[in-house]
């Protein structure tokens, strides 16, 4: 590409971020290039400047400076022709996952070290396996959230249009509830808490730092915690509730309490620590339940997804019981949490 580009957001598009929209549509632009094409007003939003964060609506125009990379993503797609074997097995993957499905939603149970979307090194994503789902018309799932790679657990999918704009709305203006499961590294103190940061991206180590307030592209980010058992001082199962939608936010978060969620190879911030014996060393960090109005306008959605292998494991090794846990008591509605 070698002129300015002006590119209209299109409608499903509404409520994405900024820096999200990027990656989808020029996967090989870089993070920090793209940081540095906006703070020198390159990239503008309906003519303005802007940020990573951004949100962006239906309509809205991006300017784009010329940048030396690969054209749209979809555009990439198209063009690499996709073996029908390939197609046929990601659909059977997709339909093994379905925790929940309607005529406007699909939720799924991800399993860990699935990334949701493509980039540099994946091969394999819930947003490219979705492919197979695509209609005569062209029309396919959409993703309206991302879990990390090595996160398991709950993932929304709209299956249409309309119902991709309602579900972003709903987690745009925190509607919903997104329940996650972690294991701990000690016990954290109090039991249940809130905790508020401002984090930032760690520029080159491909992960979040706690940063101060008024810092350049720090945002704030809150969630809620409540310790539900613990194996003597070593360990504990913990539900955590992100408030706002910050990247990695739990587990820096867990790392900020120096409680990391063990397993972390990104946040686990304890010397000479070691896993006891029989535990997996994998992120013990799964997407629980979510709780979301239905993009109808009818009732809510609410979804629980099982234990993956490796959590199912140590959940058996430390004697935690599923069974016995109350949603009531250790699920508190935000604000709950002192």
């Amino acid at each position: 590409m070698s002129a300015i580009e002006q590119r209209k957001i299109e409608a499903d598009e509404a409520g994405m971020r900024l820096d999200r929209w990027f990656k989808q549509h020029y996967p090989t632009l870089g993070f920090g290039r793209l940081q540095k094409l906006m703070r020198t007003g390159q990239v503008r939003l309906d003519g303005k400047r802007c940020e990573a964060s951004s949100r962006i609506e239906p309509g809205m125009i991006v300017r784009i400076p010329p940048l030396g990379v690969s054209v749209d993503a979809s555009d990439q797609r198209n063009a690499r022709p996709k073996p029908r074997k390939m197609v046929a097995d990601d659909r059977e993957a997709i339909e093994q996952m379905v925790l929940y499905e309607d005529a406007q939603v699909m939720v799924l149970n991800k399993t860990a070290g699935l990334a949701v979307q493509g980039g540099s090194g994946v091969n394999r994503h819930v947003d490219g396996m979705l492919e197979a789902f695509t209609d005569r018309k062209g029309n396919k799932p959409r993703l309206v959230h991302r879990l990390d790679r090595e996160t398991s657990g709950v993932l929304m999918i709209a299956k249409t249009r309309l119902a991709a704009q309602e579900l972003t709305k709903a987690f745009r203006h925190r509607n919903t509830r997104k329940i996650y499961w972690a294991i701990l590294a000690g016990i954290p103190k109090p039991s249940q808490g809130r905790i508020s940061t401002y984090l930032a991206r760690d520029e080159g180590a491909e992960r979040m730092r706690i940063a101060r307030h008024g810092e350049d592209e720090a945002q704030h980010a809150v969630s809620l915690y409540n310790t539900v058992e613990r194996s003597g001082q070593k360990l504990s199962w913990v539900t955590m509730q992100p408030v706002t939608g910050r990247t990695h936010q739990l587990r820096a978060h867990a790392a900020h309490m120096r409680h990391p969620i063990i397993g972390d190879p990104k946040y686990f911030n304890k010397d000479n620590w070691e896993l006891p014996g029989g535990i997996q060393n994998k992120l013990h960090l799964h997407a629980r339940r979510i709780l979301i109005p239905h993009p109808s306008g009818n009732g809510m959605i609410d979804v629980s997804a099982p234990l993956p292998p490796h959590m199912q494991q140590t959940w058996n090794l430390l004697g935690f019981d599923v069974s016995e846990y109350d949603p009531e008591e250790h699920e508190p509605a935000p604000g709950k949490a002192k």
